[in-house]
Parts: structure tokens; sequence; C-alpha cells
């Protein structure tokens, strides 16, 4: 009886059907060439050359879609399952090794990636220098499952339900600011409500809204739609117009605490200043956690707990 012998694959064969792997997922060239390095050129080649090889189309192609035909998406639904299984043997090759290794692929909002990503991203590169990080700083709420990502930091309270969340410090205090400058020629606010007679700098969420600023004192709770010239989608802008006397602009406490201690800005309403939900952390947790994601979880945690405790004993 003859035995069919078992097809070789090369590191071309692998390299491409992993290629048609993330871009049938993705159903995307585009944010597939993102997420695997490569330019989209290259990728549209290992496509067609793995098209050619196994003599039938996988994907349909348009100028806005792409789609896996019937064979594509039979093909994608066994290479997932193998993919899968070829992750899970080398994670438990890299358990056996002192020191995590691999690639971690992070999604986290602008604030997060300033206040947490880079202040404490270089202590973790450099005590795991075999694990590489790879940041998208997107306000979006991204689906990181979908999009490829091993993790997401986002606020509490956005976070999706059916993933772990891991709560990164204390709650966060927000608040109004502006320069001395454009304070000068215009009264103070003494309530929520008076900065609707100032320009303000108004913040287009990653939802696609322009964001309401929330105010509290006490049981009194205010949204205000502010008024404003200028709309942007990111806070750094906000605070350099800010800074530049263009209004009043609208973030996080911590965002601008050395400006305030220099006194380049001002906290408008400071006894309005509303606390919200911490930053976390969030995984898929029916995934395996990935190699290194571990290790900066607890890094982080430690070390934005170790700040916090230091904030809280300066004057």
């Amino acid at each position: 009886m003859s035995v069919t012998p078992t097809p070789r694959l090369s590191r071309s064969d692998l390299a491409d059907l992993n290629a048609f792997r993330v871009v049938e997922r993705l159903r995307s060239f585009t944010k597939a060439a993102v997420e695997l390095g490569i330019t989209t050129s290259a990728l549209s080649h290992a496509v067609r050359n793995l098209e050619t090889r196994l003599g039938v189309r996988l994907l349909n192609r348009t100028s806005r879609t792409v789609a896996p035909t019937e064979a594509g998406a039979s093909l994608a639904l066994r290479l997932d399952a193998g993919f899968r299984e070829i992750g899970d043997a080398l994670d438990e090759i890299n358990r056996m090794r002192d020191r995590p290794v691999g690639r971690l692929r992070l999604n986290v909002l602008s604030d997060g990636a300033r206040l947490i990503m880079a202040r404490h991203l270089p202590k973790f590169l450099s005590q795991y220098p075999e694990v590489e990080v790879e940041i998208s700083v997107d306000d979006r709420m991204v689906d990181i499952v979908s999009e490829g990502f091993d993790a997401g930091i986002r606020f509490g309270g956005t976070v999706p339900e059916d993933l772990v969340a891991v709560k990164l410090g204390p709650e966060l205090k927000w608040v109004a600011v502006a320069s001395p400058r454009y304070l000068y020629h215009r009264p103070l606010p003494a309530t929520p409500d008076d900065l609707r007679a100032h320009s303000c700098i108004q913040l287009r969420t990653g939802q696609g809204i322009i964001y309401k600023w929330e105010f509290s004192k006490g049981d009194d709770y205010r949204a205000i739609d502010v008024p404003g010239q200028i709309c942007v989608s990111e806070t750094a802008l906000a605070i350099e117009l800010a800074l530049a006397g263009t209004g009043i602009a609208y973030c996080l406490e911590n965002r601008v605490s050395h400006y305030i201690q220099e006194g380049s800005l001002r906290i408008v309403l400071p006894d309005w200043a509303p606390t919200e939900p911490a930053m976390h952390l969030y995984y898929p947790g029916h995934r395996r956690i990935p190699q290194g994601l571990r290790e900066l979880i607890d890094m982080l945690r430690e070390e934005i707990s170790a700040e916090s405790r230091s904030n809280e004993g300066r004057p």
C-alpha cells in the first residue's frame, strides 16, 4: 500500500499562508500590511504567488472590498487552527525560558500613551530586552481582537465587558485650564455655566462626537456643551493651544501638572474638577496570555502605584 507523502512547506510557503490568513481576517490589504510590518505591494505579491502555486483564487478583490472565496474561507478556517497550534507550541517553549520573548501589539489611547507608556515603558524594555513592543496610538474604540492586538489601554467604563480588564493606578482628575494671558482679558468663570461666555477648545472624541465637559461639586453634576472657535481630536494640541492663549482646554490634570506648577496654565473652576475612573489595560480572556504581557501588567501596576504614592507626599 502506497502512502501519500506529506507536502513539504518552505519558509516562503508558511509566510505566504500567514499573510493570506491576516488579510482574510482583517479584510484589508492595508491593515494586514501594517500588522505584518511589510508594504502593501509586497503583501499583494505574496498572496498572488500563493494563489498561483495553489491554482485557485482565495480572495475576491475590488477597489473597496476584500472578501474570501469559498476556497479561501475554508483554507483560512483551517489555517487559523493550525497557526494557533503553532503559537501555543512556541508559547510552551518560551515558558521554559527564564525571561519572556516575543512581540506585543498594544492599542492605546493618546492619554494612556503619554501618561503610562512614555513614562514606564522604557523600564520594561530595559528589563525585558527580548520582548518587542508595537504601540498604536488611537482614541477610537478599536476591536483589539479583530484588529490583531494583544491588549489595549482605555478609561474604565469604556472597556468591553467580555474582556479581562486590569486597573492601572488611581482614579483620574479632569480639569479645565487656561493661560494667564487668556484669563487676564476675561472674567474668571465662577460656575461651569459661565464657560458658555468663553472661548473653549472643543474636543472631538474617538467615537466622533464633540465631548461635553463634565464638572461636579458635591452632589451637583453638570455636563456643558461648551462653545468654541476651534475643535481638535487630540489632547496634546488642545493643551498647546491653551498655552498659546487661544482658549480654555479640558484634560486630565496629570497631562498639565508641569504647566500648572510653573504657572503657564491655571486651573479654571478648581472646586468643580471631577474624578473619573482610572485607566485599564484589557485583553481577551479566551486566549492564552502572550509572552511578556503579564510582566508588563505587573510592572505598570507597580510603577504607577509608586508614582501615586510619591505624588501624594508632595506639597
